[in-house]
């Protein structure tokens, strides 16, 4: 093997068409921009979605709904995470910062207590919300439930 064998890897290279090279390239004249206009003069682009003149598929497709601007995302913890929080680590309140520390939530998260499984222990919980059912079976428990 010497430097006269060597090849690029298969699939490695493709070819190029080059436009504007002469006629001999197939690719020569008008070089695929057509006859006159501005999209045939160098420096022109065509809008971002741009169809020809069709109409867009952006103003095609109806639109419907409405997004609330002030809208506030809960993240969604259960009771049945709480129990396990507390049987790991034997915890009697627990708050954002515990729940940061375990991986729960994040630092601007609020957090919403949802009552999805069950709840033995005798615990003070701060959150920004809580479910009807979940305050009830956390004051049934022996617990608190504090509204942040």
């Amino acid at each position: 093997m010497d430097l006269s064998n060597l090849r690029p890897a298969k699939g490695s290279v493709k070819k190029v068409k080059r436009i504007g090279r002469g006629e001999g390239s197939g690719r020569g004249g008008t070089s695929t921009r057509g006859h006159k206009g501005a999209g045939q003069r160098s420096g022109t682009s065509k809008k971002i979605g741009f169809e020809g003149g069709q109409m867009p598929l952006a103003r095609r497709v109806p639109k419907f709904g409405f997004k609330n601007i002030n809208r506030k995302e809960y993240k969604a913890i259960n009771l049945s995470s709480l129990q396990r929080l507390v049987d790991m680590h034997q915890l009697e309140q627990i708050n954002p910062e515990v729940l940061r520390q375990h991986g729960l939530i994040r630092r601007k998260d609020l957090y919403k207590i949802l009552a999805k499984g069950e709840l033995k222990a005798k615990i003070e919980v701060h959150a920004h919300g809580f479910s009807a059912s979940a305050a009830k079976a956390i004051e049934a428990a022996g617990g608190n439930v504090v509204k942040i």
